[in-house]
């Protein structure tokens, strides 16, 4: 059985499914940079799927997680393109088997009185919790894998979800190497 980020061959002349890439790109902290890298994805067709940006332990770097579904060769071109963007400091693409994905939802589900023991019990089974209670719903705050998020959600919905937002993908790599353990572009323009 194939993950669901693996191509299945369906025989000899048959167009393989886009693969799903997670990038990991480290970008000046600057304004419209964001706009930049987004801008070349979108100009050659390519849905975004998950997308989070966030300062690193540098103040001066952000990373941007990036997660599309491409074929190999576009992805490659879209990435040669970045790297020639002067705020784009350096991009790696993070393996599934060697890296630690996590998004972050939270969801409003419908628990009158009525309901709101069996809805607390789903909830453990996932570690999600609670952050507003309300007479007649929970507003639930939930961490995990793609998949894990997704099966609290199909457990959620037979008590109702009222209302739902998720976080774009982070991901870093396992281990104890750091993306900046490797060369990166210099932050200093002068030299």
């Amino acid at each position: 059985m194939s993950r669901p980020d693996e191509t299945v061959s369906a025989g000899p002349g048959a167009m393989a499914a886009p693969t799903r890439h997670t990038l990991s790109v480290l970008v000046e902290n600057t304004s419209g940079v964001l706009a930049r890298v987004s801008g070349l994805f979108s100009r050659r067709s390519f849905n975004i799927e998950s997308l989070a940006v966030g300062e690193t332990e540098d103040p001066r770097v952000s990373r941007m997680t990036i997660v599309v579904s491409v074929d190999d060769a576009p992805l490659e071109q879209v990435t040669k393109q970045l790297h020639k963007l002067i705020n784009v400091l350096k991009i790696v693409e993070l393996d599934p088997a060697d890296s630690v994905e996590h998004g972050m939802l939270m969801v409003k589900v419908r628990a009158d009185p009525s309901t709101r023991g069996q809805v607390l019990d789903t909830l453990s089974m996932f570690r999600a919790r609670v952050v507003d209670v309300a007479p007649d719903a929970v507003t639930v705050e939930a961490t995990g894998s793609v998949d894990e998020l997704n099966r609290l959600l199909i457990a959620l919905e037979p008590f109702g979800i009222r209302e739902l937002v998720k976080s774009g993908v982070i991901a870093l790599s396992r281990g104890a190497r750091a993306l900046t353990d490797r060369p990166v572009r210099s932050l200093d323009r002068s030299a």
